[in-house]
């Protein structure tokens, strides 16, 4: 076995395939940390086999990534159904960009396909193997043969994986509406009304079936347009404190608090997903260039 560690190309080449790696690991597992321990794993393996067998190295290395996160996938669920869990459920981690700016190339990579928080929440109702298989077919176009050998099942049953998941995530509703501008004129609207303590208006913008998930630590999920606009009304304090971002490459909204981000269809905010976690905010980079409207406790 030859040790690649010391040869130029292979960090080199390694390095230029990272963003696409770390994409992969987030779209499966939903979190950054978890992510960037794939894609170290990935590197540790790559030390440790012989180069020459290795015909395709981005090819190599995506089957490793995600056979990591499948194995990551599978031990968050057995925690979760043994009851071991440290938290029961939580949001997705989000990718915060500023409202107006461009995107990092590392951060347009992970957000090519404006992976709305709500969406990523639907992932998480998979299977570990469906969400893998939805993952690598439908956002990597990764075929199912590959496929096959990665979660060690046929090709067939591979397609079928895909398949499930794909239904769930269609009937979810979870995918934005596709126009950025009216998405972002809903949300800035929403958040006129909070700054207002208008409840009327809040209602407007609000789908009758809406759907408010706060983690702050623990889930809480809260259902229907006129106890949203309730809960809405209780950050009226820090509203005036909150600016626009990008969550996820979607319309959302910061404060020192928390993070928000929306799902808009029809012109209605159907789901709205907040971050309160103060140890996880605290991880997220939320100062951007020439932003003085943050409040110190969200830097």
């Amino acid at each position: 076995m030859t040790d690649t560690s010391g040869d130029p190309f292979v960090a080199e080449e390694f390095e230029r395939l990272r963003p696409h790696l770390r994409s992969v690991a987030y779209r499966v597992l939903g979190s950054l940390t978890e992510a960037e321990d794939a894609v170290q794993e990935a590197w540790l393996r790559l030390h440790r086999s012989d180069r020459a067998e290795i015909d395709n190295l981005g090819g190599w290395l995506t089957t490793v990534v995600a056979r990591v996160s499948l194995t990551l996938l599978k031990a968050r669920r057995s925690r979760r159904e043994s009851g071991l869990a440290e938290l029961a459920e939580c949001l997705p981690d989000p990718i915060v960009t500023p409202a107006d700016g461009t995107p990092s190339p590392e951060e347009a990579v992970l957000l090519a396909d404006s992976l709305g928080l709500a969406l990523l929440v639907v992932l998480d109702t998979l299977t570990p193997t469906e969400r893998l298989t939805f993952v690598l077919h439908d956002m990597f176009g990764v075929g199912y043969d590959e496929i096959a050998r990665m979660v060690e099942r046929s090709p067939e049953a591979a397609r079928k994986a895909a398949s499930r998941a794909r239904r769930r995530v269609r009937g979810s509703g979870a995918v934005p509406d596709p126009d950025p501008a009216r998405r972002r004129a809903v949300v800035d609207a929403f958040l006129a009304a909070t700054r207002d303590g208008d409840l009327a208006g809040l209602v407007r913008v609000l789908a009758p079936d809406v759907v408010l998930r706060a983690d702050t630590g623990i889930l809480r999920v809260v259902a229907g347009a006129p106890a949203v606009a309730q809960q809405a009304a209780v950050f009226r304090r820090l509203a005036h404190d909150t600016r626009p971002v990008l969550v996820n490459g979607v319309a959302g909204l910061a404060n020192g608090a928390a993070v928000m981000a929306f799902t808009v269809r029809d012109g209605l905010i159907t789901e709205i997903d907040i971050l309160g976690d103060k140890e996880r905010l605290a991880r997220l980079d939320l100062t951007f260039p020439d932003d003085e409207t943050l409040p110190e406790g969200a830097r």
